[in-house]
């Protein structure tokens, strides 16, 4: 099979016999052999029955209709899993995202070689509200991940070599973050496309500001995750000892004051009266914690069935 089309939807019944007639049209001129798997993310309106008349006219389709509202990552894993063609086509449902695209993104992989490749929209049809924040929520993936190319991390018109999708893990909210999740399996011959966006045509956008403050705190797990997983003692070992021996140092020094000011016969207020005395107490009390909070982590790394599994590209 050449395409496998994913589309996670949550209350868009009116968009998807629109949608689907376009995808259908789309293979049908370039000659592909696909399916079109969508998740019904808890939705509460008609959509599933929406797509259980689509599969009725056409086999190619194929439905996946989760008990209650899980989000995109949850989605998208279970279309990944379920995946058999050799290009892995992702899109939302609401018709933002044009199936005429489909063509380039299967081209960049089977012909160009890419393993990942992303949609851009440049010209966006969103408010102020959205398109600021989302400037500035790249910018910082790019610094962040590495991946200077991607101006649009959060586009849900993505292509994939079916490896790729087989090898990565989407959870929580990770769907922003894909790209980054590939770089850090290996597959970082990533590319983009710059893509149409169409100004929405039926209902309205389930996602609002909050996703913009998740998605700081997600990304930041994703590096700390990625530097860090498998030697947690590197960094919480380092700053615990590096606070631990500088809280040392600083009531080394306040209570060698003192005792030269005894030996000399001046008078010297009490250690405790010295606010760097509690200062130089809290750092060696948290220095002792974070270490011990990475011996635990690297006891816990150790014991993951995770900790040698390598992702082997050719062996001969």
């Amino acid at each position: 099979m050449d395409i496998s089309v994913i589309i996670p939807l949550y209350n868009e019944a009116e968009s998807l016999p629109e949608l689907t007639a376009w995808i259908e049209r789309v293979m049908k001129e370039n000659n592909y052999t696909y399916e079109i798997i969508f998740i019904n993310d808890g939705s509460t309106d008609n959509s599933w029955s929406v797509i259980e008349q689509l599969k009725e006219k056409n086999n190619n389709i194929h439905g996946i209709k989760f008990r209650r509202n899980y989000g995109k990552s949850p989605a998208l894993y279970c279309g990944f899993e379920r995946a058999k063609g050799d290009v892995v086509i992702t899109m939302d449902a609401d018709l933002q995202d044009s199936p005429d695209e489909i063509p380039m993104l299967y081209k960049m992989i089977v012909e160009d070689g890419y393993d990942l490749v992303s949609g851009y929209k440049q010209k966006r049809y969103d408010p102020l509200s959205k398109t600021i924040p989302t400037k500035l929520f790249n910018a910082t993936a790019r610094k962040v991940s590495g991946i200077k190319n991607l101006h649009d991390f959060n586009c849900g018109l993505k292509s994939y070599r079916k490896e790729v999708v087989k090898n990565i893990e989407v959870y929580g909210d990770m769907h922003r973050y894909i790209p980054y999740l590939a770089k850090n399996a290996g597959y970082d011959n990533i590319g983009e496309l710059v893509v149409h966006h169409q100004a929405r045509k039926y209902g309205k956008s389930k996602f609002g500001i909050s996703r913009f403050f998740h998605g700081y705190l997600d990304l930041m797990s994703l590096w700390f995750l990625s530097k860090f997983s498998n030697r947690p003692m590197h960094i919480f070992g380092l700053w615990g000892s590096l606070m631990f021996f500088l809280g040392m140092i600083a009531a080394i020094v306040v209570g060698g004051s003192k005792l030269i000011s005894l030996a000399n016969g001046q008078p010297h207020p009490l250690v405790t009266d010295s606010p760097y005395f509690y200062i130089s107490l809290t750092m060696m009390i948290l220095g002792t914690q974070l270490f011990l909070t990475g011996f635990i982590a690297e006891l816990v790394s150790r014991t993951s069935q995770e900790r040698n599994r390598y992702n082997i590209s050719k062996e001969i």
